[in-house]
């Protein structure tokens, strides 16, 4: 039962995960206008991974796509890139899961299989988590530097005399609902691998019974075999230092057991 309750729970968090992080990737609140210091407050601007935005204190808003890929920077298209690549695994991991749930039972697929299944939506449900919450970290870190560098030639333009008004953006929404969304999904996925443990079938083991002969300091040996004499083991093969055939009669059997017969 239990087992049953961490696969359900981490399908249902790792869900909310995904669904978050399609949110956050559609959203166009990634980086806002910083309003401190900035004497203009009719306009306000936000920027997302597809598209800026302009608002008006009219509230008019007008919004226009990137139109180049070329012409963006390369950490922006690398967030892109962990962005998608999060999405894709997020929703494969989904659907892998849901005819993995123990409660669902599609013909008659055995509990390995489901274990097997399992622990694959698991770790791809790591994997998109992780790609979310590194995509957001990088954009943050972007975020950071161009602040600060805006903050420096401001200042300097205002010691030497001159007016210096830059847009300095800050973080948006979006980045806060990206982190939350990665951490879901890699907490989900860590609860599907350990649902994974519950779903394999105990194996029984045998332990391996040996057997002697009931008689005291003996045992039985093979030796090779002639090619073209049946299976009649080569005495000769068992030949060493010391040791001496018994007499056999005519017929080639031993009247009496030698000592040398038992090993």
């Amino acid at each position: 039962m239990s087992t049953t309750i961490c696969q359900v729970m981490g399908f249902l968090v790792a869900s909310l995960g995904v669904g978050g992080s399609i949110m956050a990737t559609a959203m166009d609140t990634w980086s806002t206008q910083d309003l401190y210091d900035n004497p203009v407050t009719a306009v306000f601007q936000y920027q997302g991974l597809w598209r800026s935005c302009v608002r008006q204190s009219s509230g008019f808003t007008e919004c226009r796509p990137y139109f180049t890929i070329l012409g963006l920077p390369a950490m922006f298209q690398a967030v892109r890139a962990l962005m998608i690549v999060g999405i894709v695994l997020g929703i494969l991991g989904l659907f892998i899961c849901i005819f993995a749930l123990k409660c669902i039972r599609i013909g008659s697929m055995e509990d390995t299989a489901k274990a097997n299944m399992t622990l694959t939506s698991g770790i791809m449900f790591i994997v998109a988590g992780l790609c979310a919450i590194t995509g957001v970290s990088v954009f943050a870190n972007m975020l950071v530097t161009n602040f600060w560098m805006s903050t420096t030639n401001m200042y300097q333009g205002m010691g030497m005399g001159m007016q210096n008004v830059q847009n300095r953006y800050t973080f948006g929404s979006a980045l806060f609902v990206g982190w939350v969304a990665g951490g879901l999904a890699l907490v989900g996925g860590i609860m599907m691998c350990l649902a994974c443990k519950g779903l394999v079938p105990e194996e029984s083991r045998y332990k391996a019974v040996s057997y002697n002969a009931s008689g005291k300091n003996i045992s039985y040996r093979t030796g090779p075999y002639k090619a073209g004499s049946g299976y009649e083991a080569d005495p000769r093969a068992r030949k060493g230092a010391g040791y001496e055939e018994a007499p056999r009669s005519e017929d080639g059997r031993r009247p009496y057991p030698s000592k040398y017969d038992y090993v």
